[in-house]
Formats: structure tokens, C-alpha cells, sequence
């Protein structure tokens, strides 16, 4: 098996200058990568995030990578190993901004020593795991035959040759007012465990450490250069093969490794971030993935971003179920103000999107849709530079959705229209719906609007829910139901300040 990425089934490039997708803010996935990118940076997680997959095999190669790495010993396999190469980095990052020539050298030497160590101890590492996947299978086989060709065991004897080469040198360094002193070492005895054991009888218990500790700093002072040099002057023949080490193993780094390094870190950071989910009963699943079915479920699911702050502020998560079937198409939600229809309509948003880049989504038993485009029209401020009202541009927006959209397409409408009158809402969001309808696309539309709940066999109604005999109370839960018809009543009562919350507050007084 030819290991090309961990990320990919096939060698494919990445576009590394692609822009954020515009849909990342309404979705709040733009803070999801932050979140997983945070103490990453290096690595420039970002363009990973930003390109979804398009193939069912490909999302179950990240599925079956994913099962792997969540063993205990291939995980703390792959940490020691990015611990190792991050090592080496800075080093390399060192070599770059020392001033002096022969100390860059030297710290050139170790980072090719602290390389060729991971590698040897990450096969080594490798060697005896049960893998069941094929990426890291070929993988494994890919750094086997890489350690032992010849072209890293010239490199691992090369870097030891020259450590020794360097360990064999002894000088004495004689300090005589400004001026400065090098020979080499001859025989002389190093009386220093003499002297130790000299003085050892004179102590008493406990003693104080008077000896002051020097500053330990990357770069060198101008002395410390100066003796270096007349080092390197009275033993030319190893710093002339250092330098020699330098100009012939400047490329030494693998580049398949080097992106492996890199592309691991994707998998890593995501289950970092849903541990502490997972570790408070929270689900997630390996979802069911099809380009082609859109009967699409899951249970128990919720917004990944906001579950995230929450388990910070040690506030409940509630999760939410949702199913189409058979032709069904459109979740219509409806409901109270703040009950939370945004949330669940982000939630579908992300289900679908963190499903097409292969990895775990919130919720059990997850059956979800592999889209080629994902779209979302949420409430924007009005732009003075566009020249267009608020309604004006919902539609411009709309108008731009629709004509890109697919029937393989997903599209989230969150309170959408809310701008104009209620009879131009729904002669507008009913027109819209037809359309996404014929296009056969998957779509969540949030509206006050309860007439489209009803606009065919394609659409679903479901409510945002409140306590029965406290109406003031949001429970958050989102359920399959018809619409009773009150949304738009609730949304002016909101508007003006005559809700259940703002009476009772106003009574308060």
C-alpha cells in the first residue's frame, strides 16, 4: 500500500490560500477551529478545516484513522512522535537566528539527531499495534522501509559520526586578565573528584549551594564566539566536516513525514476538544454517510460550539432528535422567540459539514447527507455600502443561494424574511420554498411564518417547546409537530414588548 496522507485516500492537494466558507460565522464554525487550532498554530490547521470531502470513501478513510488513534497506545504513540518533531523544529528555528556560523552548525547536528531518534522509536512504536486501517497500515509501512534505506542510514550515521567528532574534542580555556587562552587537553589528570573528596570531610549536615547559575541564552556573547573559534582553529578536521554535515543533509526532512506531522495534528486537535464532552456523557458518532439517500436522523444531538461553553459555565446541554424519511426534505421550525430554533437549525448546519470532513458529530445514530454545497441565510445588519434595505438584500441573497444551490445541496434559513410584513413573508418565504423543493435540496427553515409548514409532502413541521403550565419557560427541546400557529403572534409580542417575560417583568415593577 502506497502511503501518500492520513487525511486523504488519494495524494490531493490542498488549496492552502482558500478563504474561510462564508456559511463558517452563521454556523459558528469558524469557532469550533479556533477552539481545535488553539497551541496548533504552527501547524496552519486551517485549509484542512475549510476542504470538505465530496466521497464516501474518503470520509470513512478519516473514519477508520480516527477508530485507530483512539486506542490508547497508537495515541500515545503519535503524541511522542509530534513531541519529538516539535523538538526538532526548534532546533531548526534556532539555526536560523543564531548569529554565529559554527553554533548554527551545532544546532543543525542536533536537530538531525533529535530526528532521527522519533523516527527509529516511532517505528519502533509502531511495530507491535493491531492496526486495523488502511492509512495507518501503509503508513507504518512507509516509515519501516524509510528507516532502513540507505539514505537515512547514511543520515543517522553521518549525525552520529559528527556528535562524536565533536565529544572526542578537550581544550583548556586560560583566562588572564582581557586576554583568553585555547589549547588542546593533553593528559592531564582531572583532579576535580580529588579535590571533592578532599573536602567532603568537612561537611556538616546541610549545606548552602554558593555557586552562582550562569543564564542559559540560545545565542552566544562575542566571548564565548571568540573562544569557539580558537576551538575550531586548533581542531579544524571536525568542524570542517560539521560544516560539511550542514551543506549535505539540508534537506534531510522527509517530506511524506514532514506532512504526516502536520496532517495528524487535524485528528488530534478535534478529539481534544470533544473530550471533555465525551467525559460528560455527551454522544458523538461515526455518522452513516451517503451522496445519494436523503433520508437523514439523529439522536441526541446538539450545537458543537455551544455545548462547548457551556460544559465550561457547568450549564445542561439539551439535545434534540430530528429524522426525514421517504421524501421528506425541509425541517420547518417554528415556535416561541429564544427557544432555541437558531440553535437547532446551526446544529444541522454543522452536523453536515463536520460530517463531510470525516470526523465524529455530536448526537447517536447519525445518518446524515454527503452535500456538494452548503449554504446558509441568516438575519444581516443593513450595509450602507450596498445601497439596499434589509429585505431588499435577503432577497439578493436568496436570489445568489438559489441559483448556485443543487439538489445535493444543504441550506440553512434561519428566520429569514423577518424584515417585511407578514403577508410579504409569506408570499415571498412560500415562493422560496417551491423553489428549494424542485431543487430536491435538504433544508432547515426557521420562520414565524406558519403556513410553510404545510407547503407539501416535502416539508416537516417541528416547534421549539415550552414548560405546559409556565409558557415563559424555553425548554430548548425541538420536536417533530405541527405548527399551532402562534409564532407570528409571539413575534409581535416580542416586538413590542407584550410577551409573557416582559408583562410579568413590567408587573414586577
Amino acid at each position: 500500500m502506497a502511503f501518500a496522507s492520513i487525511l486523504f485516500d488519494r495524494d490531493q492537494a490542498v488549496n492552502e490560500a482558500a478563504e474561510q466558507p462564508a456559511f463558517f460565522a452563521d454556523l459558528h464554525l469558524d469557532q469550533i477551529l479556533t477552539s481545535v487550532s488553539a497551541g496548533r498554530e504552527e501547524y496552519h490547521l486551517e485549509p484542512f478545516f475549510h476542504h470538505p470531502l465530496h466521497s464516501v470513501e474518503s470520509v470513512r478513510y478519516r473514519h477508520h484513522v480516527l477508530r485507530d488513534l483512539q486506542r490508547e497506545e497508537l495515541m500515545d504513540a503519535v503524541r511522542a512522535f509530534a513531541d519529538g518533531m516539535a523538538r526538532m523544529r526548534s532546533h531548526l528555528a534556532l539555526v536560523d537566528k543564531l548569529h554565529y556560523e559554527l553554533q548554527a552548525q551545532r544546532w543543525f547536528l542536533e536537530a538531525s539527531a533529535a530526528y532521527c531518534k522519533v523516527v527509529r522509536e516511532f517505528v519502533d512504536a509502531l511495530g507491535d499495534l493491531e492496526l486495523e486501517s488502511n492509512g495507518w497500515m501503509s503508513l507504518r509501512e512507509y516509515v519501516t522501509a524509510y528507516r532502513a534505506s540507505d539514505s537515512f542510514d547514511a543520515l543517522a550515521a553521518d549525525t552520529e559520526n559528527r556528535q562524536a567528532d565533536l565529544a572526542a574534542i578537550r581544550y583548556a580555556v586560560q583566562i588572564r586578565g582581557s586576554r583568553v587562552r585555547v589549547t588542546a587537553l593533553g593528559d592531564e589528570p582531572d583532579v576535580s573528584e580529588e579535590v571533592e573528596a578532599a573536602f567532603a570531610k568537612f561537611r556538616r549536615g546541610a549545606t548552602r549551594d554558593y555557586r552562582v547559575r550562569f543564564p542559559s541564552y540560545a545565542d552566544m556573547n562575542h566571548i564565548e564566539a571568540h573562544i569557539l573559534d580558537l576551538v575550531a582553529q586548533l581542531f579544524p578536521e571536525p568542524f570542517t566536516r560539521l560544516a560539511d554535515f550542514r551543506a549535505r543533509h539540508s534537506d534531510y526532512l522527509d517530506s511524506t513525514i514532514a506532512r504526516f506531522d502536520r496532517e495528524v495534528q487535524f485528528y488530534l486537535g478535534y478529539l481534544e476538544y470533544i473530550a471533555p464532552l465525551k467525559q460528560l456523557g455527551l454522544a458523538f458518532s461515526y455518522p452513516r454517510v451517503s451522496a445519494r439517500s436523503k433520508e437523514i436522523c439523529a439522536t441526541g444531538t446538539f450545537d458543537l460550539s455551544l455545548a462547548a461553553k457551556l460544559v465550561g459555565e457547568h450549564t445542561p446541554v439539551v439535545a434534540n432528535d430530528f429524522q426525514l424519511a421517504g421524501v421528506e426534505r425541509v425541517l420547518v421550525v417554528s415556535g416561541p422567540n429564544n427557544g432555541g430554533k437558531t440553535t437547532f437549525a446551526r446544529t444541522f448546519g454543522q452536523l453536515h459539514y463536520l460530517a463531510s470532513l470525516g470526523l465524529p458529530v455530536p448526537g447517536s445514530d447519525t445518518r446524515l447527507f454527503l452535500p456538494d454545497q452548503l449554504f446558509t441565510h441568516f438575519e444581516r445588519e443593513e450595509n450602507i455600502e450596498t445601497l439596499r434595505g434589509k429585505f431588499e438584500d435577503e432577497l439578493y441573497r436568496i436570489h445568489a443561494i438559489l441559483n448556485e444551490a443543487t439538489g445535493s445541496s444543504v441550506l440553512i434559513m434561519n428566520e429569514s424574511f423577518g424584515s417585511t410584513t407578514l403577508r410579504d413573508a409569506v408570499l415571498v418565504g412560500s415562493e422560496v420554498m417551491r423553489r428549494i423543493i424542485s431543487l430536491d435540496a435538504l433544508c432547515v427553515f426557521v420562520t414565524f411564518v406558519d403556513e410553510l409548514a404545510s407547503l407539501g409532502e416535502s416539508t416537516v413541521s417541528m416547534m421549539s417547546t415550552v414548560v405546559p403550565d409556565d409558557p415563559a419557560v424555553r425548554t430548548f427541546k425541538v420536536v417533530r409537530k405541527p405548527a399551532d400557529g402562534l409564532a407570528y403572534a409571539a413575534a409581535l409580542a416580542d416586538k413590542y414588548g407584550l410577551s409573557t417575560e416582559s408583562l410579568r417583568a413590567r408587573i414586577a415593577q
